[in-house]
């Protein structure tokens, strides 16, 4: 590497002594430090990175820009006060206006002073004609833009006849400066802009077509987006696969957005973390996206610079100007709590489509960012706050939609096999929904887990199936085919009789197809051997003691009793889980749950008689309907409730004469 004539030998360096251990000594030799200052002429300021900005890309500008609602008094002051301080958010078009603006003054060339610009040497920039531009001034508190410099910079600007506008992003380091408050124009007004130069005959036309109607109907379209949108669609033609590609143009800008947000050095990490918090938590409190952000911004500095203790700012940006830089807003709603309804500053992308975007472009654009990734998911899953875990749990199926295999090796295998019923629990919720995003292979996994030798695996798959079939009413029956299976088995330990049960209840629990699962129920209590036969029983009597909303009996009340074949089947469920030794008193339990709810609801009370008078075909099953009804009492311990004395009447008719 050093090349033919370097020789080591002892402290030998090409055959000449490079210390003065011994032998002959070449060069300088020297004990301690050595300090050599070398001076070449005279040191020279840093050059000036201003230049001119072509005419032809302000003419090119020009064509496709729309004014806006304060350009023409943005315009009018900066002719009268030569200075121009334009502020506003980020991607808002300000630095394209600040160009217009001069151009519309008609100065004779627009130059571009270099952004390092300091404030204080502002004025010794400006020693042409014309118009100038200071572009993105980065300002803070040790350095301000005061109104002392605006004052030098005008009185310069009126000896050389020129003018000037700075853009900065809405800043409080502006003292005794008063900017214009720049608002970009309406999506609407800067497609209508170009099509009026390009295709001034077709507008219209253009502008009613349903996927220029949809794109446009988005809230927070950046102009930069809505002028590539406005040229796409100046080159539209009747072709086949236009309307399409016109379509998915909104999409596509999601994309970008989110590889520019990720892959730009300049947005900062603190940045990043924030949007990708946010992107799990959205629709959520703004805090919840807030405090894990920090969460995460500690990772990625372990991760980027291992050798420093990470750090967080105590203070940072506003609320306001993080939703801003995210394309986000929030507002203040009533969130359910354990204590009832709070308000809460709750925050979200406006595009639904951002969380998923990001997600996928974090887990497979940048893979180096994975280790932080995990190690904050996995975190997360340890919360004491069920939405933080649930959320988590939200990401992790975002992620095994995008890269099944990564997820589960990094992710989702070491919650399944733990002894934490928690992970477990984020398992089954991180599976339920990767399934439902058409992940591949979910489905039979989950039922290879229901016999595989690790209980653990075991018990997160018959979560997860449990979960599942009522968000995928036609999953049901794989999913009790599988949690069957497991129950043939026999093997199970009581717990896990139990996590079978309540997950084979789930199928009852919502969907609009509760009449097509009650089939399989009965198909079991006469196809199956004994065990499954009980899990059915156990499963069905578990699903009718809950009155939620949604619940069985007021799916029954609302539509169950009017489908033939689904209350035969529920009547045939009925009458088999109260003739059962086993399940007698659990059904008795459940059916004065039934009759409870029938107090509250009155299609409830008109459901349970015909559903009564099916149940009775046997003089024991009457005499232990009877006893069950006479002897229950309402909810607060009173006497017997009204419902039970009038299904006493149906079970007891008075003869007719």
């Amino acid at each position: 590497m050093l090349g033919e004539g370097t020789a080591f030998g002892g402290s030998l360096v090409g055959g000449a002594q490079h210390g003065v251990s011994g032998g002959r000594v070449g060069g300088d030799a020297y004990m301690g430090g050595r300090t050599e200052i070398h001076h070449h002429g005279p040191a020279s300021a840093a050059p000036d990175a201003s230049g001119e900005i072509p005419p032809e890309r302000l003419r090119e500008l020009a064509e496709a820009f729309a004014e806006g609602p304060a350009f023409a008094s943005a315009l009018e002051r900066l002719r009268v006060e030569r200075v121009l301080v334009l502020s506003g958010a980020h991607a808002t078009g300000r630095n394209a206006a600040a160009q217009m603006l001069l151009h519309r003054l008609g100065v004779p060339a627009v130059h571009a002073l270099s952004p390092e610009t300091a404030p204080a040497a502002l004025s010794a920039r400006l020693t042409r004609p014309g118009g100038h531009v200071l572009r993105d001034l980065a300002l803070s508190r040790n350095r301000p833009l005061r109104d002392t410099h605006l004052f030098a910079a005008r009185g310069q600007l009126a000896a050389v006849d020129g003018h000037l506008v700075v853009t900065v992003e809405n800043s409080p380091h502006l003292p005794g400066v008063t900017p214009c408050r720049w608002t970009p124009p309406s999506a609407r007004d800067v497609v209508r802009a170009l099509l009026v130069r390009r295709r001034p005959d077709d507008v219209e036309a253009l502008l009613a077509l349903e996927p220029v109607a949809a794109f446009l109907s988005a809230a927070d379209r950046r102009p930069a987006e809505v002028s590539a949108f406005a040229a796409a669609l100046a080159a539209y033609d009747d072709s086949q696969g236009a309307p399409a590609r016109l379509a998915d143009f909104g999409q596509s800008a999601v994309e970008k957005q989110c590889r520019d947000w990720l892959g730009d050095p300049a947005t900062g990490l603190r940045d990043k973390a924030f949007l990708i918090s946010l992107a799990v938590f959205d629709q959520a409190p703004y805090v919840l996206a807030a405090e894990p952000a920090d969460k995460l911004f500690v990772h990625f500095q372990r991760l980027q610079h291992p050798e420093l203790p990470p750090e967080i700012p105590v203070f940072g940006p506003a609320a306001e100007d993080r939703l801003t830089l995210a394309r986000a807003d929030g507002e203040v709603r009533q969130e359910p709590t354990d204590w009832g309804p709070v308000p809460q500053f709750m925050a979200g992308f406006l595009d639904e489509r951002i969380p998923r975007v990001l997600l996928t472009e974090l887990w497979t654009g940048h893979p180096s960012a994975r280790p932080a990734v995990v190690e904050w998911l996995k975190q997360l899953a340890r919360d004491g706050r069920p939405l933080v875990r649930t959320r988590a749990a939200a990401a992790a199926a975002l992620l095994a939609d995008a890269d099944l295999p990564s997820t589960m090796a990094l992710l989702v295998d070491g919650w399944v096999t733990s002894r934490s019923p928690g992970r477990r629990v984020t398992a089954a919720n991180t599976l339920t929904p990767a399934q439902l995003l058409g992940a591949p292979v979910v489905l039979r996994l989950l039922g290879q887990w229901c016999n595989d030798g690790n209980w653990a695996r075991r018990w997160t798959a018959i979560r997860a199936l449990g979960l599942l079939a009522p968000l995928r009413p036609d999953l049901a029956g794989p999913a009790l085919d599988a949690l069957a299976a497991r129950a043939r088995a026999d093997t199970s330990s009581q717990a896990e009789r139990n996590n079978l049960t309540e997950s084979a209840a789930l199928l009852l629990s919502a969907g609009p197809r509760r009449g097509e699962v009650l089939a399989e129920f009965v198909r079991l209590l006469y196809l199956d051997t004994p065990a499954v036969r009980d899990l059915a029983l156990a499963a069905f009597v578990r699903a009718c003691d809950n009155d939620e909303d949604g619940a069985l009996v007021g799916w029954y009340a609302e539509t169950g009793m009017y489908e033939a074949d689904a209350a035969r089947d529920l009547a045939t469920l009925w009458r088999t889980a109260l003739n059962d030794r086993t399940h007698t008193r659990a059904a008795l339990d459940a059916l004065h749950t039934w009759v409870y709810v029938a107090g509250r609801r009155a299609d409830a009370a008109l459901a349970l008689e015909p559903l009564l008078t099916a149940l009775v075909v046997t003089a024991d099953g009457r005499k232990r309907l009877d006893h069950g009804l006479r002897t229950m009492r309402a909810e607060d311990g009173g006497p017997r409730p009204s419902p039970a004395d009038r299904l006493l009447a149906v079970l007891h008719p008075a003869p007719t004469h």
